[in-house]
């Protein structure tokens, strides 16, 4: 991953290209960064991830794809998807499930995903709460995938194992209430016999949160460095970033020097695919307002002006109508506090909502 010629940017400068490259100009139907697909966590963020790009979620299905989560992607990419998410190898498998609960049942390597594909094919053949399909899949694997919960007096298999198998077993995500439906999913394709298209899926994380490392790109992968390295495509160009080297497409080199900010302003949903850099402190700088974005659980959707994270906004239903408050890390201007009547009503949109209020706090 050496080069003779290194190429010196700005952070300015990334983040501009970061923001061009998803499409948030709204100038096309299908942002290609859907390629990475959009996470789904809280339900409905993905459908507001569309809308600050102006995309629908038309032709697009719900599935436990990256690290598990549940994610929209486009229909036909899914038997792709699931090749190039298969693990590299048994280091790789054991790597993303190796939690305490299944350190045994951890290094069966890529075995783990397959049986518990197989079982997802076997349980799942029409729509199910996925409590139902939990029982039934541990009850179908070996006994160290699983463990014993004295809560329910039961034994479990593994949530990381079970979550990141779905797509491997045709299953698809059908929020329901408070609940889940696993569903199979209407696009068929076998098991896969070995990973294949990894190297494109990292091609694809550097050329839209890019320029990034091999680390980054593994904790987006949810897996370790090694494997990342172990794939890594050819045609990349280095550059340093702020003085730290990073990599993205060899093409994308003259998108990034000529990046400029732009003028817009944006509501971006927890887990946006903008903010699934690996990178934070590239993207926020302060420390304290890192933790604010990218809490655990419960975090609150970002603000988006030009290519900086202005602050946070939280979205609360008011009968049939939605109340969006906005908290700005500090002053804005009057052009950006005019954009944001604009994309308050996005979301309400987004949300399925009558009208909105908005406020600025």
């Amino acid at each position: 991953m050496s080069s003779a010629h290194r190429t010196d940017v700005s952070r300015d400068r990334v983040l501009a290209y970061r923001v061009a490259a998803h499409g948030f100009d709204r100038s096309s139907p299908v942002p290609g960064v859907l390629t990475l697909g959009a996470q789904d966590t809280p339900y409905g963020s993905a459908r507001q991830a569309l809308a600050a790009r102006g995309a629908s979620p038309d032709g697009l299905r719900l599935v436990w794809s990256f690290r598990g989560a549940p994610h929209l992607h486009r229909s036909g990419d899914l038997p792709s998807l699931a090749a190039a998410l298969w693990p590299v190898d048994d280091a790789d498998a054991t790597a993303r499930v190796d939690t305490a609960v299944i350190k045994e049942g951890a290094r069966l390597g890529v075995e783990a995903f397959r049986v518990t594909a197989g079982a997802f094919r076997e349980v799942v053949t029409a729509p199910m709460a996925k409590g139902e399909v939990s029982t039934a899949v541990s009850a179908s694997v070996p006994r160290s995938l699983t463990y014993w919960c004295e809560r329910c007096g039961a034994r479990h298999i593994s949530g990381l194992l079970f979550q990141q198998a779905g797509l491997f077993g045709a299953v698809g995500v059908v929020p329901e209430g408070r609940g889940t439906v696993l569903a199979p999913l209407p696009e068929r394709f076998p098991v896969p016999v070995a990973a294949s298209g990894t190297a494109e899926l990292v091609r694809a994380y550097l050329r839209f949160l890019g320029p990034a490392t091999p680390a980054e790109v593994a904790a987006f992968l949810g897996t370790r460095p090694a494997v990342v390295r172990a794939v890594w495509p050819d045609g990349l160009a280095e550059v340093r970033v702020e003085g730290r080297p990073a990599w993205l497409p060899a093409g994308e080199v003259d998108a990034l020097m000529s990046a400029v900010s732009p003028r817009l302003v944006r509501l971006l949903p927890p887990g946006d695919p903008y903010l699934q850099a690996r990178d934070r402190a590239l993207v926020v700088p302060d420390r304290a307002r890192q933790r604010e974005i990218w809490r655990a659980i419960g975090g609150p959707g970002a603000l988006l002006a030009g290519t900086e994270i202005a602050g946070i906004w939280r979205a609360r239903a008011a009968g049939r109508g939605l109340d969006v408050t906005v908290t700005p890390f500090g002053p804005l201007s009057a052009a950006v506090r005019e954009q944001l009547d604009a994309e308050a009503a996005a979301v309400a949109a987004a949300r399925g909502a009558g009208d909105v209020r908005l406020r600025i706090v």
